[in-house]
């Protein structure tokens, strides 16, 4: 079953390409893991997940999400709002050059 970025998004379906498709076809007649994209179960470990078929139990799509650096995003708003208050007086002025 295709997963994460595996679909093109639609309105009230999601598609398929033709290489998304080519891809899940090549992966099943090659009958090969791929890692967070597909899995080989046999019988055993089937009725080992009570012949439950859902996806997460085969294949593990968890994503780590990138870990943020508090500090250097703070650097950056504090740059950005001394840019912005540069910017401001900068406007100023020219409206009071243009009123003039």
């Amino acid at each position: 079953m295709p997963l994460g970025n595996e679909f093109v998004s639609g309105k009230k379906q999601n598609l398929l390409s033709g290489d998304q498709i080519d891809k899940i076809m090549q992966t099943y007649k090659e009958r090969k893991d791929v890692d967070k994209y597909a899995h080989v179960a046999d019988f055993t470990e089937i009725r080992e997940n009570d012949f439950n078929l859902n996806i997460p139990r085969y294949v593990d799509t968890f994503e780590e999400e990138e870990e943020i650096d508090i500090d250097a995003v703070q650097l950056e708003i504090d740059s950005l709002e001394k840019e912005l208050a540069e910017v401001r007086k900068q406007m100023a002025e020219k409206l009071r050059q243009i009123q003039r």
